[in-house]
């Protein structure tokens, strides 16, 4: 058995309940038999190790440990996870990869090698910073992962003249969005989006039924133009908005009212200062946001240099027309030799549709 494939299916069922932590999985094996298992509970509950160790019991003396980020080596919430299974006799600790946080960083394999336990890193690692990918840059930089993700037609439009929209992508691809949006901290449009589309911006099941959980709205809307009466205010969740610093009073008053929170933020020809907005998220531990559009947000993004991932939906469909809407917007670049090209881009059918997934970054 691939008992590091069981270690990263455990880990990806905790993503999105446990941030900011990492969602860790953890398997322990002895004689070629799991004898215990476990992944991240929610923040100030057991780590996937611990989970591991209470499951194994006096098995876990003698095992070996798949996990699928180093063990925690300081006091937090909870108590260091090196210690524990230090105590519980381990043998093996097997380590797709090294914390980059610097109270872990190494010292939890050390502490284990200390004991004399045997330690192997590196396996699977690729993987490992796939996962962590929103981890390693909030932990490292303060500032939360941007992926940036959109659904077009063929001919690259989001919507036609008129503004409609629904829907360019079809239900599977739909559906895989709900789980993105089930694994992030935020998820982030702009205020034409909301004046366009009136969307609830919420994480659901495939029947359509809200989870327990959903992620922080943020809304870019400088002069408050977003309505008291929008979906976004009706449905489960917090809504952040993001005004100008100088935004009018009453306004501001009734967003507050329709149950809104205002971060006040310099702006600029009618658009706030998306940097300022991601450190002020970061300091309030978002360690990821994905913006949904529309084009001016995406393209403010862009110029700026501030998106971390590109998710696109390629739907075979020809939409025309001048005025319609285009995916990514703003300044854009003069040069074909200037535009942004993707790197360890992968593409996946989803039904009719073509997922394209590319980084901004090495």
């Amino acid at each position: 058995m691939d008992y590091f494939k069981r270690a990263f299916s455990l880990a990806r069922q905790a993503l999105g309940d446990v941030s900011p932590n990492p969602a860790v999985g953890a398997v322990l094996v002895r004689d070629d038999e799991i004898v215990g298992e476990g992944f991240t509970q929610p923040p100030g509950s057991d780590h996937a190790e611990i989970v591991a160790l209470k499951q194994a019991g006096a098995k876990a003396r003698g095992a070996i440990l798949y996990v699928t980020l180093e063990p925690c080596c300081h006091f937090g919430r909870t108590p260091p996870c090196s210690r524990a299974l230090i105590a519980a006799g381990i043998v093996e600790a097997r380590i797709a990869m090294l914390d980059p946080n610097k109270l872990v960083s190494g010292k939890g394999r050390h502490e284990l090698e200390q004991a004399g336990i045997r330690t192997i890193t590196g396996e699977r690692e690729a993987e490992a910073k796939e996962l962590y990918e929103a981890y390693i840059k909030h932990i490292t930089t303060g500032l939360p992962f941007v992926t940036a993700k959109f659904a077009m037609s063929l001919d690259g439009k989001i919507a036609t003249a008129s503004g409609d929209s629904q829907w360019i992508s079809g239900k599977v691809a739909r559906n895989h969005v709900q789980e993105m949006r089930k694994n992030v901290d935020a998820i982030m449009v702009g205020v034409n989006t909301v004046l366009a589309d009136d969307p609830q911006l919420t994480a659901r099941y495939e029947n359509g039924e809200l989870r327990r959980r959903q992620p922080l709205r943020v809304i870019t809307d400088a002069q408050a133009r977003t309505p008291a009466s929008a979906q976004v205010f009706k449905v489960p969740g917090r809504t952040v908005l993001a005004v100008d610093e100088n935004v009018d009073k009453k306004k501001a008053i009734i967003l507050e009212q329709a149950g809104a929170e205002l971060i006040r933020l310099p702006s600029r020809d009618g658009l706030v200062d998306l940097r300022t907005l991601f450190e002020i998220l970061g300091q309030r531990q978002v360690t990821s946001v994905m913006a949904e559009g529309g084009g001016q947000l995406l393209g403010n993004l862009f110029d700026q240099d501030l998106v971390d991932k590109v998710v696109a939906f390629v739907s075979p469909m020809i939409i025309g027309g001048a005025d319609s809407k285009v995916a990514v917007a703003g300044h854009g670049v003069d040069k074909i030799s200037q535009a942004l090209r993707l790197k360890r881009v992968s593409s996946k059918m989803l039904d009719q549709d073509v997922m394209i997934t590319g980084y901004t970054g090495a």
